[in-house]
């Protein structure tokens, strides 16, 4: 472990930087996909995959060597997943990496401040309504059946 400990809020503030650079570019995407566009889905442009490369790289440098090390393939894994347009896979790895991050908190191998814990939180409610299904409309569905 590295002597000058890095403190939790920092890889939080990468992980919310991703987060927010995954719900800028869904907002830009079509409410419906052709399914040509399906099999390899809808890339962004090469300047927002240079933003979140940025960030990628800043999370794993500061990870070298700490606790958070053992996040990097899922962080990784979330890089490729958002390079190839596949943004409910980085999503759902995002959420991998917010669980881990939790596992961390329970294990006791990092502490979190309640403002950090609210922050985790803020951030799993983003991806969870980026994702299918959350809209209000269909809360309820098939309740009749």
């Amino acid at each position: 472990m590295k002597s000058d400990a890095v403190e939790t809020s920092e890889f939080l503030d990468a992980v919310g930087s991703l987060v927010s650079q995954i719900k800028t570019y869904s907002t830009k995407l079509p409410a419906v996909v052709p399914m040509a566009s399906v099999p390899q889905g809808v890339k962004p442009t090469p300047e927002v995959i240079e933003s979140f490369e940025r960030t990628v790289a800043r999370f794993r440098e500061r990870a070298a060597g700490t606790v958070y090390q053992r996040l990097n393939d899922l962080i990784i894994e979330t890089l490729e997943a958002f390079e190839s347009g596949w943004v409910l896979k980085a999503v759902q790895t995002l959420l991998m990496v917010l669980d881990q991050i939790e596992l961390m908190q329970r294990e006791k191998t990092i502490t979190a401040s309640t403002p950090e814990r609210a922050r985790l939180q803020d951030y799993r409610h983003t991806l969870h309504k980026i994702l299918p299904g959350n809209q209000p409309e269909l809360e309820g569905a098939g309740k009749w059946m």
